[in-house]
């Protein structure tokens, strides 16, 4: 599994973006998807993940009602919506694709190369 992640950029804060995770190779739709940041200075922390068919998902406190995460395994896509960025949320997001999901990185098998998400105040 090949993974690509984009969507990033710079947004004022209070702004929406929306991340995308597309990838190749034919188990995708049957792996759980997690979305991980790492802030200039810190460890990577988990954001979000989603099972293989979307039908369960979990996130980091400090996101939940601002963020959504989703998938469209016929794009074999997975999205992550930001809303009500603050300058907080600025960080490269990786998306990562696994057999069993969770908040830890050590379960995830494949890596996007990241993508920059600035939030300025």
């Amino acid at each position: 599994v090949q993974l690509q992640a984009s969507g990033g950029g710079l947004v004022q804060a209070g702004g929406s973006l929306r991340l995308s995770c597309a990838a190749s190779g034919r188990t995708y739709s049957s792996s759980a998807v997690g979305w991980f940041r790492q802030a200039p200075g810190k460890e990577r922390e988990f954001v979000a993940t989603i099972n293989w068919n979307g039908g369960s998902t979990y996130y980091v406190d400090s996101v939940k009602g601002r963020f959504t995460i989703s998938r469209d395994n016929a794009k074999n896509t997975v999205y992550l919506q930001m809303n009500s960025l603050k300058p907080e949320d600025t960080a490269v997001y990786y998306c990562a694709a696994g057999f069993s999901g969770s908040y830890y990185s050590g379960s995830y098998d494949y890596w996007g190369q990241g993508t920059q998400v600035t939030v300025s105040s």
